[in-house]
């Protein structure tokens, strides 16, 4: 654009000779706008935006879980995964921009990622299936006693598992294998280790901060207070949810 001076550009406005200046520097404008809102945000697997669900349940309502541990567990425990995962991915995002930055590193946070997804997803699936008819029934029921032969004979066993998993830290997850088409109890050590192609129908918490506000290291008397809380129909509705892709 030519350079003019104070007088110039008035004396242009005045006569309308100034626009296609003042249009050109307009859109000059504009663009550089555009390419450095571009430059600055993230790919969208990037930004960190992950925000903490609601509890699906009045928390002072469920049977041998006080209210104090379930808001604890929500709060700390699976709000402290979302904003960390938020951390995870937006540091990632920066460490791509470190071009000497060795790989290990940059696997080390991988990994981070892996394990705060993967809290923040069995989390969610876990208060999803509590706070409701603790009676199974429908499709989950059907599937059940095809693959345990019994109701009493799953439960015996995803007990037997959450045990197993008392004092330490972990998962159990009943689920389907997707590769298989099998249905069985799936014992988790951590966040990241699950079954591959796994579909979680029911997910049970077994770290210590699940219970251990309420029944310190009595894991079992935990796991049967589990038990008398879950929404079957939550999980019915994944069991059904299978048949359609």
């Amino acid at each position: 654009m030519e350079d003019i001076s104070r007088r110039e550009a008035i004396t242009r406005i005045a006569t309308g000779t100034a626009g296609l200046g003042l249009v050109t520097a307009s859109s000059e404008l504009v663009t550089a706008s555009q390419t450095s809102t571009a430059d600055t945000t993230p790919a969208r697997a990037f930004r960190g935006q992950h925000q903490p669900r609601p509890l699906p349940f009045d928390p002072a309502k469920l049977k041998g879980l006080s209210e104090k541990l379930i808001r604890s567990h929500w709060e700390n425990n699976y709000g402290g995964a979302v904003k960390a995962l938020n951390a995870v991915e937006q540091r990632l995002a920066a460490m791509l921009k470190e071009k000497d930055l060795p790989a290990y590193m940059y696997g080390d946070l991988k990994r981070e990622e892996l394990v705060r997804s993967g809290s923040v997803v069995l989390h969610e699936l876990y208060f999803a299936n509590l706070g409701g008819d603790p009676k199974p029934g429908g499709k989950v029921l059907d599937v059940i006693k095809q693959w345990f032969g019994s109701y009493e004979q799953w439960e015996d066993e995803f007990k037997k598992t959450a045990n197993a998993l008392g004092g330490g830290s972990g998962w159990v997850i009943f689920a389907q294998n997707a590769h298989t088409g099998e249905f069985h109890n799936y014992w988790s050590w951590d966040h990241m280790h699950n079954v591959p192609m796994g579909r979680p129908l029911l997910v049970l918490d077994m770290y210590e901060h699940a219970y251990h506000m309420d029944y310190g290291a009595a894991a079992a008397k935990y796991v049967d207070a589990f038990m008398n809380n879950v929404n079957w129909e939550e999980v019915n509705r994944r069991t059904e949810a299978l048949s359609k892709g």
